[in-house]
């Protein structure tokens, strides 16, 4: 064998389930997914549409508008981050679509599902970043400026909107809550013309005061353990900041990060933030199992939680 192929072909880093690393720097990730085209769903009457929000990093959203029933309705916003390590999975998967999709049909819900750029390709903080730009994105047309997406200036109603994610797509939830409630500027309008009532955090992913390797090559800049951004229960100040009022963290029974969900849970209550937290487990399941089963009974009761939470807090 051609020793120079020999040499590219090692493997020096591998992350299972995720990716591994060449030692030629090919990148090959083990889940690789499809595309599915937005869609005017004739059954569930959910349009889906997809908007570049900064086309030179490939940044889109996948906006979806639930069945209209009455006329001036006004429906509550959903901003979404997929999950899958920060380095697999797309909102235009079908594994995404077909979930966020039965969102909006099922809480009657407006979604704005995120497309950000992956690691390790685009090391961390790029997901922040591009997550942070559709945040503002949503803002504009809560305050007015410059925003022109009809969908949003029609029928969203920017007193009730929402973060959620699964896993890394949790954290980034997060963290833009976060983001939003120490924003020096003040850009947003939050409190004002756009309110964050809430998160809602399936199976999140955090760190635990122990190494990571996913988060450590994802995020060279400060692998550390104590990083915020990873782990938020390290940094109980930062955490009372919190501009949302709710907050619903959703946990498996057999997730093997499930203690990350209820240690973001306990510093929560301990931290002296304001709001009011709810901490839901699924019994007999593993990590994400509502989108491997969405049918089953076990995803349909989350998908209840869902609702429940998205109406309650409005």
């Amino acid at each position: 064998m051609d020793s120079t192929n020999s040499e590219s072909s090692e493997v020096v880093y591998d992350v299972p389930i995720f990716f591994k690393v060449y030692k030629d720097g090919r990148i090959e990730r083990y889940r690789k997914h499809d595309f599915a085209p937005p869609s005017n769903n004739l059954v569930t009457g959910v349009r889906s549409k997809d908007i570049a929000i900064v086309p030179v990093n490939n940044v889109t959203v996948r906006l979806y508008l639930p069945k209209i029933t009455q006329n001036d309705q006004k429906f509550p916003l959903l901003v979404y981050f997929h999950g899958g390590g920060f380095v697999i999975e797309s909102a235009f998967s079908t594994y995404y679509d077909s979930y966020v999709h039965s969102v909006a049909a099922e809480t009657n819900i407006i979604v704005v599902s995120v497309e950000y750029r992956l690691a390790p390709e685009h090391k961390i903080p790029a997901c922040y970043d591009d997550s942070w730009a559709v945040v503002k994105w949503v803002s504009q047309h809560a305050i007015g400026e410059q925003g022109a997406e009809p969908w949003l200036k029609s029928y969203a109603d920017f007193s009730r909107v929402f973060l959620s994610g699964d896993s890394s797509g949790a954290n980034i939830a997060h963290n833009m809550m976060m983001r939003a409630s120490i924003d020096e500027d003040h850009k947003l309008g939050v409190g004002d013309s756009l309110k964050l009532v809430g998160m809602a955090l399936i199976h999140p992913y955090f760190g635990n005061n122990k190494p990571d390797r996913i988060w450590s090559y994802c995020c060279p800049e400060n692998p550390k353990t104590d990083d915020p951004r990873s782990n938020p229960a390290a940094h109980p100040s930062m955490l009372s900041k919190l501009c949302c009022s709710n907050i619903l963290i959703c946990t498996a029974e057999k997730d093997f990060i499930r203690d990350r969900g209820w240690t973001y849970y306990e510093a929560l209550k301990k931290c002296g933030w304001k709001g009011q937290v709810e901490i839901k487990e699924t019994q007999g399941e593993e990590h994400v199992f509502h989108l491997d089963k969405p049918t089953c009974d076990k995803a349909k009761v989350l998908m209840k939680w869902l609702a429940d939470f998205f109406q309650q807090s409005s």
